[in-house]
């Protein structure tokens, strides 16, 4: 059968395409049209299913099929580097296709979609030494939003929390903070506390480095005060201990960002 050629829908399902695909490619002029018979049909012969193959497979590696008929009649040298080209956009794509995959991943377990693993670690450790989820929540909540408003101190502040992880004092000091949050804004032990508070970050002044870059930002201390304040609405307290905090932090020289 071959030696007088096939139908159109023979070599449509030789090579693995539909016929609406073979006169397709004809159209598109990746394909000659066969002439046709004493019958009137088209018969293919080998040249043409050669072509046909061709068309196909490099359609199949993602080649545009504007470019695959002059990429048929290239010569042997220019094949072989637009090839290369095609396998360089496709590694492209499935570097791109492996980042969504593993964003779908990291939403199915929760933190791990807005935050990195490091991040992620802090969150687990805060909760490993005892502190209420309520207060993992709100560490959460103030590192997505330092992730995503002030990306220039976010490394600083993750390294500032897990530096104060690391240190006993510091970690009782916090819960002391969260004690506050019960206490009346008037409280002498605030100031007490906010003060003892500002002593632990001062033992560490290069942490409390803000970027040049951060610094220079028309809206940099807005930014700032919305993750440093990020719930103080909700608890007066708290709100008052860290504007004293941030007071001590200025009168030994720390540039903290006014709103």
């Amino acid at each position: 059968m071959i030696a007088d050629g096939l139908t159109i829908g023979q070599a449509a399902a030789f090579v693995g395409v539909t016929i609406k695909t073979v006169r397709h490619y004809h159209r598109l002029g990746l394909v000659d049209e066969p002439e046709r018979d004493g019958s009137g049909y088209r018969r293919y012969g080998s040249a043409d299913l050669l072509r046909l193959v061709q068309a196909r497979t490099l359609a199949g590696a993602g080649v545009p099929l504007a470019e695959i008929g002059e990429l048929l009649d290239a010569e042997p040298e220019r094949f072989a580097v637009a090839l290369d080209d095609v396998r360089r956009r496709l590694t492209e794509q499935i570097e791109e296709l492996t980042a969504r995959r593993d964003t779908l991943h990291r939403l199915a377990h929760g933190d791990r979609a807005l935050l990195p693993d490091r991040a992620c670690a802090v969150l687990d450790r805060l909760a490993d030494v005892g502190f209420t989820p309520d207060y993992v929540a709100a560490q959460r909540e103030a590192l997505v939003l330092a992730r995503a408003m002030v990306p220039g101190i976010f490394d600083s502040f993750l390294a500032r929390l897990e530096t104060s992880l690391d240190d006993p004092e510091s970690v009782e000091l916090t819960k002391r903070g969260l004690d506050a949050r019960s206490w009346h804004p008037d409280d002498p032990r605030i100031e007490e506390l906010a003060s003892a508070l500002a002593d632990k970050l001062l033992a560490d002044r290069a942490q409390l480095a803000m970027p040049t870059g951060f610094r220079r930002q028309s809206d940099a201390a807005s930014r700032y005060g919305v993750v440093n304040h990020h719930r103080e609405g909700e608890e007066p307290s708290i709100a008052r201990l860290n504007a004293l905090v941030e007071a001590n932090l200025r009168a030994a020289g720390i540039d903290v960002p006014r709103q």
